[in-house]
């Protein structure tokens, strides 16, 4: 095999699909012990049907009572009749794809390892400063209020704003859909936080992960939670791993097409007091194929803190977790390597 060079790093103009490796280098190579598996076991994921939400009574309160065991037992689930279109789904795939085929040089114009900046361009997590160094290329941009941030994300490719606004417009009225059954399948009612909520922000992380030469000496992204209340993820092809709480091993979620894929955050372990843990998960990569992944994050407002909600704190279950805010997290992500296992939620739990 060709020696790998140790000190490598897919720098500007040098990133991981803009030039073809034969080798992993050591930067992107992690331990042993955190490697994955060649042939993943597949996850037994939830998957619901969205429709039944909005049809009779019977119906909704079955689908509330699945989105509830989905919740308590995986912290994840799939949706499917969700009410997005194929096309709209289609062309926000498409355009993001043919974002990272841009040249470097409309590319950098978003570099930045600034995680405050409301768009920006870059690799790994944060380039050149994390311990390990992930294969992945990405484009970060808020998308709430829609109007104050669709003239800064790029311009090209040509149909980048009008097919990821559109997407963005309609993945959000899902999102708060979804946090509404969430909170219905707690006994907080479906309008609880609605406000909040509609006020809140969006985050569009579109991801790109290249083919990897050693797809199991190295990860597109490290297992993390999301700090949000839930995030909704389109793919178009399998590559995303989740623990399995109720056997501790990772699974490879299915590619289901045209379904979306839903992560209680942490923000969402908070308000339930823990009833409802968010997920961790991770990305692997494979040696043949670009992988895509769109995910849109949803919180409150940028300094609107998140707490337990008090319908659920009694003398049998105390309050198990502190308030905060998208902010506070982004003050965490700047001093806190999350490749090294330090994660935004245990900040929040309050010891005994």
């Amino acid at each position: 095999m060709e020696k790998k060079d140790s000190s490598s790093s897919f720098t500007i103009g040098n990133r991981t699909q803009d030039r073809s490796w034969s080798c992993v280098p050591d930067c992107y190579v992690i331990p042993s012990s955190n490697r994955p598996s060649l042939a993943p076991e597949t996850a037994n994921v939830p998957v619901i049907d969205f429709s039944r939400l909005r049809q009779d009574a019977t119906q909704r309160a079955n689908a509330i009572k699945e989105i509830g065991n989905a919740c308590h037992q995986v912290g994840f689930f799939q949706i499917v009749n969700h009410g997005i279109c194929q096309s709209i789904l289609d062309g926000a795939l498409s355009v993001a794809s043919d974002f990272f085929k841009l040249p470097t040089e409309e590319k950098v114009k978003f570099v930045s390892n600034d995680v405050r900046k409301p768009v920006r361009y870059g690799t790994s997590l944060k380039d050149g400063d994390d311990k390990f160094q992930f294969w992945r290329v990405f484009l970060k941009h808020y998308a709430h209020p829609l109007s104050d941030c669709i003239h800064l994300w790029p311009k090209n490719p040509p149909h980048y704003r009008e097919n990821m606004g559109k997407y963005c417009k309609e993945v959000r009225k899902l999102a708060l859909e979804v946090m509404g059954a969430i909170n219905e399948s707690l006994g907080l009612g479906p309008s609880y936080l609605s406000n909040q909520m509609e006020d809140g922000m969006q985050v569009m992380a579109v991801n790109c992960y290249p083919p990897c030469p050693n797809p199991e000496l190295a990860l597109g992204l490290p297992p993390h939670s999301d700090y949000t209340c839930l995030s909704i993820v389109l793919q178009n092809s399998a590559g995303l791993e989740v623990i399995d709480k109720r056997d501790g091993k990772w699974k490879l979620i299915p590619d289901v097409h045209g379904a979306l894929q839903v992560h209680i955050g942490d923000h969402l372990e908070v308000l339930s007091n823990g009833l409802y843990e968010s997920v961790v998960h991770r990305a692997i990569l494979n040696s043949e194929r670009i992988r895509i992944s769109i995910a849109s994050l949803h919180s409150m407002g940028m300094d609107e803190k998140m707490g337990t909600a008090e319908e659920l704190v009694d003398d049998q279950h105390p309050k198990k977790y502190k308030d905060s805010s998208f902010r506070d997290f982004l003050d965490f992500l700047c001093k806190n390597d999350i490749a090294e296992g330090k994660n935004f939620i245990d900040t929040l739990k309050i010891k005994a």
